[in-house]
């Protein structure tokens, strides 16, 4: 049989087989160690704060011109989803906002911890990220990150993860002016992407703290591209969203709620 392509006549990333996923349970740990290594000598403060989230946590829609076999769709994945947004406040920036996400854009890796994801590009031109442009996030054990480009603009840069991801959600990486000042954020809304995943996930904790530490990374790094510092540290909030909302959402992130609601 014929693998089913995408938008762009790419074959389906094939989901690891069972022996590599329980291998994941071995190897995943070692990705935590050096993210956290680096944590523990983190001087930077780290503001956290969790709670229950409801509907309006549910992450944006997804274009209906990117939506094909390759999609992971939220409500293909397993157990809750964790809606969260990392802040910083970057005084002393060389780069405004719009020239920020344009270096973003250009080179996801400058800012990215490189022990935890590099950026490969699989599908798009050579050049800054675009939309319908595709990834592959080398990441630490079995699992690699496919995602997608779904929007692009001077204010935002958004992804959504195809099959094979660890994870079903989306990424937004985003900034804006604040005073004298530039607010940089990254916002995911990510549940595992499979039971097994689950297992590493919101069970033993494991890929949600190397998320963490990856994208508490990532907005560090952002503010020493802009060539200035993050004041106060970064800001952490997570909202966790019940299985069942996201299992009420369709290929496109439609709610069934919603809808109901009028």
């Amino acid at each position: 049989m014929s693998p089913q392509n995408g938008i762009h006549g790419t074959a389906r990333p094939a989901k690891p087989p069972p022996r590599r996923r329980i291998g994941a349970l071995l190897r995943f740990p070692v990705g935590v160690l050096l993210v956290s290594w680096e944590y523990m000598w983190r001087v930077t403060a780290l503001h956290r704060s969790e709670a229950d989230g409801d509907h309006g946590d549910l992450p944006p829609l997804l274009p209906d011109e990117l939506v094909d076999d390759l999609t992971q769709a939220l409500n293909e994945g397993a157990g809750p989803m964790f809606h969260r947004r990392f802040s910083v406040r970057i005084e002393g920036a060389v780069l405004g906002p719009e020239e920020l996400m344009e270096a973003v854009a250009a080179d996801l890796n400058r800012p990215a911890p490189s022990a935890v994801a590099v950026f490969h590009k699989t599908r798009g031109a050579d050049g800054p990220a675009r939309v319908g442009d595709e990834y592959r996030v080398q990441m630490p054990g079995p699992w690699d990150g496919p995602v997608r480009v779904l929007h692009s603009d001077s204010a935002s840069l958004r992804l959504g993860t195809l099959r094979g991801h660890l994870e079903a959600g989306q990424i937004r990486f985003s900034a804006r002016r604040d005073g004298d000042a530039v607010h940089f954020q990254v916002e995911a809304w990510s549940r595992a992407g499979d039971r097994w995943a689950d297992i590493l996930y919101s069970r033993l904790r494991v890929t949600k703290e190397i998320q963490f530490n990856m994208w508490v990374h990532f907005a560090l790094g952002v503010a020493t591209l802009a060539g200035g510092r993050a004041r106060g540290g970064v800001d952490i909030s997570t909202r966790r969203i019940p299985a069942e909302l996201c299992r009420g959402t369709d290929r496109w992130g439609r709610s069934s709620v919603a809808a109901g609601s009028g």
